[in-house]
């Protein structure tokens, strides 16, 4: 892997770490009922997933492998959208409080997406 890739590389996985944890502080914010607990659960999977994804598919074993990877951490994003959507509509948190973490969400899958077409 060129010194190029591997400085991003790196800078990616700091990334997506930086975003599970600000997705598992954004969980803590909602409210304490069973649907929400359920919410919860569902987006700090999806938002934690994605780092740990990504940090396997750079120790992938064959190209295919990392590919294969990239594409779970490709859709663990757009899930992890899709929570954030719904905790929006239900008025759990308001837009303000959900605006930097759905927008750093739609980056990272626009950035895995670019990755899965160009591997």
């Amino acid at each position: 892997m060129p010194k190029d890739n591997k400085q991003f590389a790196k800078e990616l996985e700091k990334r997506t770490r930086g975003f599970a944890i600000r997705v598992i502080c954004l969980s803590t914010k909602l409210p304490n009922t069973l649907e929400a607990k359920v919410i919860r659960n569902q987006i700090t999977k999806s938002g934690t997933s994605m780092g740990a994804n990504y940090r396997e598919a750079n120790r992938a074993r064959s190209k295919a492998d990392f590919k294969n990877k990239i594409h779970i951490c490709e859709s663990e994003a757009s899930e992890t959208q899709y929570w954030l959507e719904i905790i929006k509509e239900l008025k759990w948190l308001s837009w303000e409080h959900l605006k930097n973490e759905y927008e750093e969400c739609s980056e990272l899958l626009a950035i895995f997406t670019s990755i899965a077409k160009n591997s």
